[in-house]
């Protein structure tokens, strides 16, 4: 791939694509890791002498409409502040952008154009159209075909990657194709269904796989074991019996739960109890792991040369319920290992425990993180690789 760094950015319009999906509460930016994360590109396009446009998707209005709730005017706020350069907001540019040397515009939210997300050649035509160089540099929306993503490529003069994809890319390259061993593999969430092929995939990689949440219930119901009215698949419970055995074939060893936290409802003021599992009441329901588990899987985690990280433990949003997610979190940043993690809920807690400069890299991404996990090709990033 070309790189933003192999050219001369001096008197040139660069359109970069950015992910400023960040969340928006009353017009206050509630957590601005992806802007912090862009800030570096923009900087040196802008100090390089380039007249820089940037763009981005926020939230899911519908196409078309100019919903004004996802309006990306906080995020050009937030950029005039950081930014040593002058920047303005630019709600309407499919015809055109005035943009001098040495300033950012930011242009509106690219879900308000119609053909965004089915990458419609003429709205991609009109994005090539204003600038002399496409940057594309949101890893974390690579891994949709749209017209802001893979369309624009195509057809701007010149494509580029940005120093932040370079930058994901290689990390995530660190990780699954040149780790150092044991590794760990940290899989969290609510449902096993959504990471099947993740956990699949990982199996030929992992040394130790760690389920957590949802998808640990269901591996332990799986085999046998009482879960009471916890968060289960029970669609996934042949899917479970054939990961183990892939598992063993592999030899990953596949950790899980031996207590638990438990509550009767799944509310923040439930009362919390610790648990074995050998204990767990019909109207139980497990929300974190125990300090039993906890120590196992630290553990575990102290001896690894390599940690990938997805996904939460348990309800970590509840504070009685956080202890498992915490307890790991610190266990990861504190190791020596080369520690990669990503993903929404994960980013979530990183930010709670402000872990983000402990741990050796956080991906600004979620479904792009765990495609690249899976294996698989980004079609943003084979559109820069694949340029005519």
């Amino acid at each position: 791939m070309l790189s933003m760094t192999d050219l001369d950015l001096r008197g040139k319009r660069v359109l970069i694509r950015e992910d400023f999906n960040v969340p928006i509460k009353e017009g206050i930016i509630t957590s601005d890791q992806r802007l912090l994360a862009a800030l570096p590109t923009l900087r040196q396009a802008l100090e390089a002498g380039a007249g820089v446009m940037v763009m981005s998707h926020l939230g899911r209005p519908e196409e078309g409409s100019q919903d004004l709730r996802y309006s990306l005017a906080p995020v050009a706020h937030y950029l005039a502040k950081q930014l040593d350069f002058p920047v303005r907001f630019e709600p309407y540019y499919l015809e055109g952008v005035t943009v001098q040397p040495g300033e950012l515009v930011v242009l509106e939210n690219v879900r308000f154009n119609l053909g965004e997300k089915t990458n419609v050649p003429a709205l991609a035509k009109k994005l090539a159209a204003l600038c002399d160089i496409f940057v594309m540099d949101a890893f974390g929306t690579a891994h949709r075909e749209q017209a802001s993503t893979v369309g624009v490529a195509h057809y701007a003069p010149v494509a580029a990657a940005g120093p932040l994809l370079l930058k994901e890319l290689a990390a995530l390259k660190q990780a699954m194709n040149h780790p150092q061993r044991p590794i760990v593999v940290i899989v969290g969430g609510a449902k096993i269904s959504t990471k099947i092929s993740l956990l699949t995939h990982l199996l030929s990689l992992a040394d130790y796989l760690i389920p957590g949440g949802g998808i640990a219930n269901t591996f332990l119901k799986a085999q046998g074991q009482n879960v009471g009215v916890s968060l289960v698949e029970d669609s996934m419970l042949e899917q479970v019996h054939m990961i183990r055995e892939e598992a063993k074939k592999m030899n990953c060893e596949i950790l899980l739960p031996t207590d638990a936290v438990v509550g009767k409802t799944f509310t923040e003021g439930c009362p919390a109890f610790n648990k074995t599992l050998a204990h767990i009441s019909q109207d139980d329901m497990i929300l974190d792991i125990g300090p039993e588990t906890v120590h196992r899987y630290m553990s575990v985690i102290h001896q690894a040369k390599t940690i990938i990280w997805n996904g939460p433990l348990g309800v970590f949003e509840f504070p009685q319920f956080s202890y498992g997610t915490r307890s790991i979190a610190i266990a990861i940043s504190n190791s020596d290992a080369f520690s990669i993690a990503g993903g929404g809920e994960t980013l979530a807690a990183i930010d709670q425990y402000d872990l983000l400069s402990k741990l050796s890299y956080v991906s600004t991404g979620g479904a792009a993180f765990l495609a690249c996990l899976e294996g698989q090709v980004l079609p943003a990033v084979a559109a820069l690789t694949h340029q005519d």
